[in-house]
């Protein structure tokens, strides 16, 4: 009899917990990528190519995936790779995320987003849209904070697309050119 109460146990700690275990696995997923294309790279004496580079950018800046992908950013830079070419392509991949953020939010039932990203996750990042609204967005993404889960949260209470974009382009691109002049070094 024992056997039942243990997985009902278990069931209540995932439940509790599940936010964290997602972004752990998340995280690890994310900090694995980054460290798998870096570190081949150095062990081999091998530039990160920039298909690499598109793959985990484009990931790190899905909802359910947590990744530092400025580092890989700053990494790229360091290698020599044009920066221009990097700001269009880091530009490009987070924005596609951001709309496939914005359109899971808008087309998946709430209980299942707040089930992933957990309640007080979705009030705090609904209570910032709602009382600083195109501000909050414009700062999480010109700092390495959760805009994945605020885009996706800004689907869920249809928040206007173009706004989304009006605010978070302008904020990537001084995030990234920014990144750019203090790590570039012409060779």
């Amino acid at each position: 009899m024992e056997e039942p109460h243990l997985i009902k146990e278990i069931e209540n700690a995932f439940k509790k917990y599940r936010y964290a275990i997602l972004t752990t696995i998340g995280c690890i997923i994310g900090i694995s990528l980054i460290a798998i294309a870096i570190g081949r790279s150095l062990i081999l004496g091998e530039t990160t190519s920039l298909a690499t580079f598109i793959m985990i950018h484009f990931a790190g800046y899905l909802f359910f995936i947590l990744a530092a992908v400025e580092l890989l950013f700053i990494h790229m830079i360091l290698l020599g790779y044009n920066p221009s070419l990097l700001i269009l392509l880091a530009l490009a991949t987070a924005v596609t995320a951001q709309a496939i953020d914005y359109n899971i939010g808008k087309l998946a039932s709430k209980k299942v987003i707040k089930d992933i990203i957990g309640q007080k996750r979705y009030e705090r990042s609904k209570g910032r849209i709602e009382k600083f609204g195109d501000p909050a967005i414009f700062i999480f993404n010109l700092f390495p904070l959760s805009s994945p889960i605020l885009i996706l949260v800004a689907g869920m209470i249809n928040y206007k697309y173009k706004k989304i974009l009006l605010y978070s382009v302008p904020a990537l691109t001084i995030k990234y050119l920014f990144l750019a002049v203090m790590f570039y070094r012409p060779m």
